[in-house]
């Protein structure tokens, strides 16, 4: 990854923003969105991050040094170069935020994929969230295992699911979901032939069940493009080993 994806929480904190006219005024009111407060260079010494906004590429720079020798992390407008963090283009469904970022590649490619998310993604997504929320402590009482309660977490979440994301209807079924649905806390093995190295080549059923697994065993010459798409956590091995008793273990097998 070119980056590190990070949220950062700025209610109440001061925020420089360096500049005028309509750029550095977009920055402000970003700043403003998030809880934080616009404030001047004079006052860097009470901030943590700052935006430089200024048409002049020299200024900018010089600006930027300026910022980053008192210990602030800084964001350039237009100089991905002289950046220290980047804006991504936000899908906001609060609490939900979904970034899309380019690296400074492309802003207006961020941006179109955005919308084209906006279009898919209902606007119930952010009371579904905040039901889970709500219901995190019933949770944890009805399924106090940790695997246990993220496979039932997984699979009312999965498509077709009795909170499907994408089931407007999804965000009133916290409640149903606790009452009546349990966890499957038998093992399952999923038994995947790869079609070739390309990523691009998964099933959706594959790439869906990668995204769950507990366990990836796995042939030695399977690539990391491929294994990236399990979980972070998950426990990785390769071929021969033993399946797990418990969870969901996917084995991959080259054709």
């Amino acid at each position: 990854m070119h980056s590190l994806p990070l949220f950062h929480r700025i209610a109440g904190a001061h925020v420089v923003v360096v500049g005028e006219g309509e750029m550095a005024a977009a920055k402000a009111r970003l700043v403003e969105r998030a809880g934080g407060i616009p404030c001047p260079e004079t006052e860097a010494h009470y901030a943590r991050l700052a935006f430089v906004a200024l048409e002049d590429g020299h200024a900018a720079q010089i600006a930027a040094l300026r910022l980053k020798r008192m210990g602030l992390l800084v964001n350039v407008a237009d100089r991905p170069e002289l950046c220290d963090f980047t804006l991504p283009s936000v899908l906001d469904r609060d609490p939900v935020l979904v970034a899309v970022s380019t690296g400074g590649a492309s802003a207006g490619l961020a941006k179109h994929l955005r919308l084209r998310l906006e279009a898919i993604l209902p606007q119930s997504l952010g009371a579904l969230a905040s039901g889970l929320s709500a219901a995190r402590d019933r949770i944890r009482a009805r399924y106090p295992d940790g695997d246990t309660r993220r496979r039932a977490i997984d699979a009312a979440l999965q498509e077709g699911g009795r909170l499907d994301p994408f089931e407007p209807a999804s965000a009133e079924g916290v409640d149903g979901w606790l009452d009546r649905i349990r966890a499957d806390d038998g093992a399952q093995v999923v038994d995947v032939t790869l079609a070739s190295d390309d990523p691009e080549d998964l099933t959706i059923r594959q790439a869906r069940a990668l995204g769950r697994a507990d366990t990836v065993l796995h042939d030695p010459q399977v690539p990391e493009t491929i294994l990236i798409r399990a979980r972070a956590d998950a426990t990785r091995a390769p071929l021969p080993a033993e399946t797990p008793a418990s969870g969901l273990t996917v084995i991959l097998r080259r054709s």
